[in-house]
């Protein structure tokens, strides 16, 4: 789960993380009185969408007076906005951020995410603030500062110390910079966010450190922990399908691909999809049914999958532990009567009661359902009726 960067920084200034003091508009009129509201003489306007790359697309601007203020925000609102993570589609702005503008110093990049090659978290630190950071990584790598933190010991000086060297922080400001990624790294651990992103991390008057954007998103199997976050989910800002699987118990994600995918386990999924790939072909979606999958389930996961006008071909490829196969055919048949399920439908089971599932799919006679005796053969044949063959 990801939320809005007014309201990462909501939750930053609750640590004693500095933020400069915004206020939330949804109307062009609401945006000019925060603007009155916060005071001074110049104000920045930030659409708040789910992506990074905003400025870049025209969703961040200075306003030099409180009319800039009103005429930018009319202009964001209800725009649709597209970054280089939104995709070609964008994303409709709903919101503005009205926030004072702050003297800079100097730009850097901080955050912390979970390395699980190291299974630790990692502070990552760079000068380049303002870049994205995986163009820092790719190009720079000599500029990017990453020290692991065991979650046991958590934050301690000497981290701060190692990640300060390696900007070329001076003296005094060494110790406001601890201060600043303790807090920041309290954050990440009390609210079990999965990322957090300041960038940039700017370094205003009297070696104060501040964060002017804000990114956090969370383990979704965390949430539950903290009722206070949950209330903070923008469902505007996801994917429909998306969540309407997550009420089902599927995990769905869209992907860009024409071979939709229903597979049971986050493991095999990935196996089926990187099969799909070698065989020359691309998955529409990541979709898990879990290891309890039900026959309603099944059908719900279709018919998810086929609103996707992009799904040229289906390929349910079970594996039948906890759930039988012959359930899982029966899920594909309920769906076949619920829906119309109009694409090639390429059918793997394998595993509990895999023969008896074999015989209901033979006995129902359906034209578009195709059946495969390996995992290999039904991404062949997936790939293939996706292309028409």
């Amino acid at each position: 789960m990801n939320i809005h960067e007014y309201q990462a920084k909501q939750i930053f200034k609750s640590y004693g993380v500095e933020v400069p003091g915004g206020i939330m508009a949804t109307t062009p009129a609401n945006a000019r009185h925060a603007a009155e509201q916060i005071g001074g003489e110049r104000w920045v306007v930030k659409a708040q969408i789910h992506a990074g790359g905003r400025g870049k697309g025209g969703g961040v601007k200075l306003a030099d007076s409180v009319q800039e203020v009103e005429r930018f925000a009319g202009d964001m609102l209800g725009m649709t906005l597209v970054t280089h993570q939104t995709g070609p589609e964008g994303k409709l702005v709903k919101k503005v951020y009205i926030e004072p503008a702050v003297p800079i110093l100097h730009e850097f990049y901080l955050g912390v995410v979970l390395d699980r090659g190291r299974e630790m978290p990692v502070m990552l630190a760079s000068t380049e603030g303002g870049v994205e950071i995986e163009k820092v990584a790719a190009e720079t790598p000599d500029k990017l500062i990453k020290v692991g933190i065991d979650p046991l010991i958590g934050f301690r000086p000497h981290h701060a110390r190692e990640l300060a060297f390696g900007l070329g922080l001076t003296k005094p400001q060494i110790k406001q910079f601890g201060k600043f990624a303790a807090a920041l790294y309290r954050v990440y651990a009390d609210n079990d966010a999965s990322l957090i992103e300041v960038n940039p991390l700017i370094l205003t008057e009297g070696d104060r450190f501040m964060a002017l954007d804000a990114k956090m998103g969370f383990d979704d199997n965390a949430v539950p922990r903290h009722p206070d976050i949950a209330e903070m989910r923008d469902l505007d800002e996801e994917n429909p399908a998306e969540t309407e699987a997550g009420r089902y118990g599927l995990s769905y994600v869209k992907l860009e691909g024409n071979v939709g995918c229903m597979v049971n386990g986050a493991g095999l999924a990935m196996s089926t999809m990187d099969i799909i790939k070698l065989e020359g072909g691309e998955p529409a979606n990541f979709l898990d049914v879990g290891g309890g999958a039900s026959a309603e389930t099944v059908a719900k996961g279709f018919e998810i999958i086929l609103r996707d006008p992009a799904v040229k071909a289906i390929f349910v490829n079970i594996f039948g532990g906890i759930v039988r196969c012959d359930r899982i055919a029966g899920g594909i048949l309920e769906a076949t009567r619920k829906i119309s399920v109009n694409v090639p439908v390429i059918v793997r089971l394998d595993g509990t009661n895999h023969r008896e599932a074999a015989e209901i799919l033979k006995n129902a006679n359906i034209d578009n359902i195709i059946t495969a005796n390996s995992l290999a053969d039904g991404a062949r044949k997936s790939v293939n009726a996706a292309k028409g063959a």
